[in-house]
């Protein structure tokens, strides 16, 4: 059962605009808020100034809210949602302490090519009922201007997934749960590459039917991928799938969309990611997307030819003209 909400500790690990987004959101749960960041430098500044400025999330940082660079301040934490980028992981979770840990990342771990629950649970000596992962269509700044979010708790545990979606819901956000944990985060982590796709077909002015077509066949893709992996299909069709993906590849709003119209008006992947501000997740996710697939034994031709862009092998006018090309085929 939730604890009362003013005994109950939430921890955040990663204040970049999606861990402030929910360490402001627990706050005005009314939970005691621990924010981890790694870099003194900026604990101090939030501390002094007390506002949050990243992106379009700008925001009060209330003087309740514990901001720290000291991991040992969260390790009594009830929850502790990471939010940090999957490149970071390998060297920040392995230092956790957590109770019940909360993935809120959508990206692979680079160095074991592991979703990040994959990667807790090997890193971490915490029983599977003691991980659940939140994901779905959500961009920060809504959830810090309190709009209407609807995402989806997914642990093997329905009792820690219902524990997540209780002690977060509410102040505009509804979280529906899964006892499919890997294909919410798969909904997540594969969305991203295809609206890269979305970005650079718009940036050529290709219009909706295109749009709408990588949307489809890109949401196949990410649910043929899914199954292979283990995931439930179904779990593709719902807010951590169809959801996220509609949201991050028709949202300007979205880093991953940015990167994909960039690279349709003929930008470098390195100028772009050097001055994006934030991690795209698509970039690096792709190639090991691909690298997953391959084991499973999965077709993934658009996330293959998004690595053939990102890596400069075929030019971004060459991306529809190759996928058009392939051989004809049933589309299920």
């Amino acid at each position: 059962m939730l604890k009362n909400a003013a005994s109950m500790h939430v921890a955040v690990v990663g204040l970049g605009a999606w861990g402030m987004a929910l360490a402001l959101h627990a706050l005005r749960r009314g939970f005691r808020v621990t924010g981890w960041h790694h870099d003194q430098g900026e604990v101090a500044r939030l501390l002094s100034t007390r506002s949050f400025q990243r992106g379009s999330v700008t925001a009060p940082v209330p003087g309740n809210l514990g901001i720290t660079s000291d991991l040992a301040l969260t390790a009594d934490a009830d929850l502790t949602i990471v939010a940090l980028p999957a490149s970071a992981w390998a060297e920040v979770v392995p230092n956790v302490r957590a109770k019940v840990l909360v993935s809120a990342t959508k990206g692979l771990e680079p160095t074991t090519v592991s979703t990040p629950l994959q990667y807790a649970s090997s890193s971490l000596s915490l029983a599977p009922d003691a991980l659940a992962v939140i994901s779905g269509p959500s961009f920060a700044s809504d959830l810090v201007a309190e709009r209407p979010i609807s995402i989806v708790s997914g642990s093997v545990s329905e009792k820690t997934a219902a524990l997540v979606a209780e002690a977060l819901s509410g102040n505009s956000l509804r979280i529906y749960t899964s006892a499919d944990p890997l294909g919410v985060e798969l909904g997540g982590i594969l969305k991203n590459v295809v609206a890269i796709a979305v970005g650079v077909s718009d940036a050529l002015n290709y219009g909706p039917s295109a749009r709408a077509a990588l949307i489809a066949r890109g949401l196949a893709e990410m649910t043929r991928l899914a199954a292979g992996l283990g995931a439930d299909p179904r779990t593709l069709s719902g807010l951590s799938g169809l959801g996220d993906l509609v949201m991050t590849a028709t949202e300007n709003q979205s880093r991953n969309r940015t990167v994909g119209l960039r690279l349709g008006k003929g930008e470098k992947i390195a100028d772009i990611t050097a001055s994006l501000g934030s991690v795209a997740e698509g970039v690096s996710t792709a190639p090991l997307v691909q690298q997953l697939a391959a084991k499973a034994g999965v077709e993934v031709p658009l996330t293959d030819h998004i690595v053939k862009l990102l890596s400069g092998e075929i030019a971004a006018q060459d991306l529809a003209a190759a996928l058009m090309a392939r051989p004809l085929r049933s589309e299920f």
